[in-house]
């Protein structure tokens, strides 16, 4: 047991949460004012995203597949009684509640480690009432023998977290690969990027001969269409000898499964950008052509405003611990038109308010791609979790040239879970905090997205000889006060040269992006809070204080995130908040400051001085996004990485003394209970809801019997 390998302290923080967060994705108001049509095609591209879950599953751990079939057919084998289940196998109400518990984390994490946060957890329930359970059903036992001894065992903390194999941790990107390297997969990684291959839908694996294999996501293994003219290579160096092959039909079944869904939502489009991006998704998964993938991109960022909003792929790169292999994800989305106003008067005005970050337009796009700007109310995320808000496509060349799309989520947003005190706000900022910290969730979000993500330039050799700027006369470095003098070479990308510590590095871009804009009242405004001019103590005001406070406290709360043992962050998001703590931690006279008159620091508060905003904190947070921003435009990955590391590096006071505490007062996470649509006779598409229990969790994936 994992008792004996782990003392009590550490061992509580991989229990399961008792109970989780469940919370109704509600959509039926928004789905019901589809016609049959607009229905269909919904339907078809969420069982086309759900079709994707056993590759979620795969991409989580060796066990995660096995611990859910285990679910489901326990569930199928009590028709969703789970307590005459549980009495005749001998349980208490509390056992079985603990093990529902268990499994609704489970499935809405699509896997056994947290989908924010990337750590193991474990079920309360001992082992031997799980053992007992599943003596209730010959194939809910077979299942759990396959698995009982990695649903608590470790022999390390490190197994308890994502990352490099080679250092312990768990990877399923690596399958089967024994010994695998980092400086091996970053050789591959290389390889790839000299090919033009990308590598978002592939996994590696080191065969026992000491040869690599490069499995590529298809519903066939002979496909008739490929991205390069070789299938493999002999490789040189210190690995000359060895061979990397191309190897298609990896998730075989489930990129079938999807790519025929996609053929039907194909013919329920309603619209020709609509069918020629689904006919390229169905190239994609069909033949695993990540080229015919970047075509439906681009189809898709020219679909401006549709009804229906969509997305699925092989998308965010943040599991991977080399930061290039994308997890499986895919929506299904209805727009929200009266929010999605607001955020059409943000797109229009964007322009207006790039010249007020720190950089010249020398490290700036030459016109601002304009992008479709929604709010949506989601019927279907597939994946390990549901962000509040989207900006993609994460290819260098479409966003740079043609364009992206915002989407925030507004169902997501609202999802309301019970209201408790906040930890790390003083008693006196509850009541702001309370009332405004949806508004700014959702301006910080916002910007984000749009300016955040969407504003930036690369400075590229795009083919030998041809620059995207001068450079024979290349723009002064505002860091270091010299001629540029690196850039992007033929080949690389963003995510290619920044590799694992990119998709943090950017996530804190971006969200820096939100506070060094947000102070701006005009902006506000667009958001529906004040009109326009400064009023720093009315409803402008707080939800600008809340934008930098609640900022600074998630900062804090982000230590739950960050393991003592491999001393490495589990989540994009979450060290970047760090990184924007510290910033404003060090800027000066006191505009941030955390205090604490206990020991244990049980009561520790963050303060922060609205005052202060304009005058210290926005001047902070525009000279550290300077330099983030330069080093990512110029390709300046020695100086990007030294930095980030100085702010997101973990002292001993915040080791030993505020994460314990902030482990102590976690609050559980939300998991979101969606629902289920249905073809019946006659083309007609039902909608069916579930309660925001963990038995309603479970029922929606038992009623999804095609995944």
């Amino acid at each position: 047991m994992l008792e004996n390998a782990m003392d009590a302290t550490t061992l509580k923080q991989y229990l399961c949460d008792d109970p989780p967060t469940c919370v109704p994705l509600a959509i039926k108001p928004h789905f019901e004012a589809l016609n049959n049509k607009e229905k269909q095609y919904a339907h078809y591209i969420s069982r086309a995203a759900l079709s994707g879950t056993r590759i979620n599953l795969r991409q989580v751990s060796p066990e995660s597949e096995p611990i859910y079939d285990f679910i489901i057919t326990l569930a199928k084998s009590c028709n969703g009684d789970w307590n005459k289940l549980g009495t005749s196998a001998g349980l208490s109400e509390d056992d079985v509640k603990h093990f529902l518990s268990y499994a609704a984390q489970f499935l809405g994490n699509a896997g056994n480690y947290k989908s924010f946060g990337d750590s193991k957890f474990i079920p309360r329930t001992p082992a031997a009432k799980i053992a007992a359970l599943a003596k209730t059903s010959p194939q809910a036992e077979e299942l759990y023998n396959s698995f009982k001894d990695d649903l608590y065992e470790s022999t390390s903390t490190a197994k308890m977290h994502l990352g490099y194999p080679e250092q312990g941790h768990v990877s399923t990107y690596y399958p089967n690969s024994p010994g695998i390297t980092r400086e091996e997969i970053e050789y591959i990684a290389d390889l790839l990027t000299k090919q033009k291959l990308m590598p978002e839908n592939t996994r590696l694996s080191k065969t026992s001969s000491g040869n690599y294999e490069l499995l590529i996501a298809s519903a066939v293994t002979e496909p008739a269409i490929h991205d390069t003219k070789e299938t493999s290579w002999s490789l040189d160096g210190p690995y000359e000898g060895k061979t990397l092959r191309l190897v298609y039909g990896d998730h075989q079944a489930e990129m079938a499964k999807i790519a025929a869904n996609l053929t039907e939502a194909k013919k329920a489009a309603l619209n020709d950008l609509e069918e020629s991006m689904q006919a390229e998704y169905v190239k994609s998964f069909h033949d695993g052509s990540m080229l015919a993938f970047k075509e439906s991109q681009r189809h898709w960022v020219r679909d401006k405003g549709p009804m229906v909003e969509c997305n699925i792929g092989f998308i965010e790169t943040y599991r991977d611990p080399h930061g290039i292999r994308g997890e499986w994800e895919g929506f299904a989305a209805m727009i929200n038109k009266e929010r999605t106003k607001a955020f059409g008067k943000l797109v229009v005005s964007a322009p207006k308010y790039i010249p007020d970050l720190p950089w010249s337009k020398d490290f700036e796009k030459d016109k601002f791609l304009a992008p479709d700007f929604t709010s949506l109310e989601v019927l279907t995320f597939a994946g390990s979790g549901i962000p509040a808000g989207i900006n993609i496509p994460n290819l260098d060349d479409i966003r740079q040239n043609e364009g992206f799309k915002n989407v925030s989520l507004g169902n997501v947003l609202s999802a309301a879970a019970p209201k408790d005190t906040v930890p790390f706000i003083c008693d006196e900022d509850q009541d702001v905090f309370d009332a405004c910290k949806d508004e700014a969730f959702e301006v910080q979000v916002g910007i984000h997205e749009l300016l955040g993500h969407g504003c930036g330039k690369l400075l590229q050799e795009e083919v030998e000889g041809k620059y995207n700027f001068d450079v024979q006369n290349p723009p002064l470095n505002p860091v270091t006060g010299k001629k540029v003098a690196t850039w992007y070479k033929p080949g690389e990308t963003w995510g290619s040269v920044f590799g694992g510590i990119g998709p943090s590095y950017e996530e804190c871009r971006a969200e820096s992006v939100a506070m060094a804009l947000c102070p701006d009242y005009k902006i506000l405004e667009i958001f529906g809070y004040g009109n326009g001019e400064e009023d720093l103590n009315g409803k402008a005001g707080d939800v600008l204080y809340i934008c930098y406070l609640s900022m600074a406290r998630a900062g804090i709360a982000a230590l739950q995130f960050w393991d003592p043992n491999s001393k490495k962050w589990g989540q994009a998001h979450v060290q970047a908040r760090f990184a924007i703590l510290q910033v404003f931690l060090s800027a000066p006279d006191n505009f941030c400051t955390l205090s604490h008159t206990k020991a244990d620091v049980s009561d520790l508060k963050v303060h922060l001085d609205r005052t202060k905003i304009h005058s210290h904190g926005r001047p902070a947070i525009n000279a550290f996004l300077q330099k983030l921003h330069i080093f990512k435009a110029t390709a300046d990955y020695q100086a990007g990485k030294q930095l980030y590391e100085e702010y997101t590096s973990v002292n001993e006071w915040y080791a030993t003394k505020v994460r314990p505490e902030v482990l102590r007062q976690a609050k559980p996470r939300k998991v979101f209970v969606q629902a289920n649509t249905f073809l019946e006779e006659g083309g007609k598409v039902e909608l069916r809801e579930y309660e925001p229990t963990p038995e309603g969790m479970i029922q929606s994936f038992v009623d999804r019997d095609y995944i």
